[in-house]
């Protein structure tokens, strides 16, 4: 288990969030040392220097053992800071908005120009949150939380779409009796189009192809 890390960041501030995020603890679970402090240089370019620290685990005085992060770090607090550090890295400023869902935990992202966070069809939103529950949740072998990630409500917006035109399509082949095969999707928006046309008595939905290829077919029943 790692314990010690060095990290640099543009303030001392930055590098210690970057550590723990490593570390996968929380703030009140370790000690660090500024090893280098940051430098502006001159004229604030030619010269400059981050910040470096040294960062370590406190040890359990009752057995010398390393807090273990499921001890000592929330998943939500694990999770606000691993997305921190990568809005940090991308130079962006989001704001993170907490929200609390049945099956688990929203963040819901806000700022100018994220649309770069959400990518085609949600994909890059996808990913952000399938990398964001890895590290929320490592080492946590009980008491996993679901997090899911928006960015100011586009999920909802995405499955209101999705649902008009998958009305609008479901028509169409009833008008025709021709099938209709919709692009490739995510299994959260083929699951969209399924329910919005489960009971449409007159039309079948399938999916077909492999992953991430997968499509919805809209077709009649026979």
């Amino acid at each position: 288990m790692l314990t010690v890390v060095e990290k640099t960041g543009k303030t001392v501030e930055d590098a210690l969030r970057a550590a723990l995020v490593e570390l996968n603890t929380a703030e009140d679970c370790v000690n660090y040392e500024v090893l280098e402090t940051p430098s502006k240089g001159f004229l604030g370019l030619i010269g400059s220097k981050p910040a470096k620290i040294r960062v370590t685990l406190k040890e359990v005085e009752a057995d010398s053992e390393v807090i273990s992060i499921k001890q000592t770090s929330k998943p939500l607090d694990t999770a606000i800071l691993f997305l921190e550090d990568i809005f940090r890295g991308m130079n962006m400023r989001v704001d993170i908005e907490v929200k609390e869902a049945l099956d688990g935990i929203v963040l819901d992202l806000h700022g100018e120009d994220l649309g770069i966070l959400i990518g085609k069809h949600g994909q890059t939103l996808d990913a952000l949150q399938y990398l964001t529950n890895l590290a929320a949740n490592r080492d946590m072998s009980e008491e996993k939380v679901r997090i899911s990630i928006d960015v100011e409500n586009y999920r909802k917006r995405r499955e209101e779409t999705l649902y008009r035109l998958a009305m609008r399509l479901a028509d169409k082949v009833k008008r025709t009796g021709d099938k209709i095969t919709l692009e490739p999707m995510s299994r959260h928006e083929r699951k969209v189009i399924h329910m919005a046309l489960q009971d449409e008595r007159r039309i079948l939905t399938y999916s077909d192809g492999e992953e991430p290829f997968r499509k919805v077919v809209i077709a009649l029943k026979r």
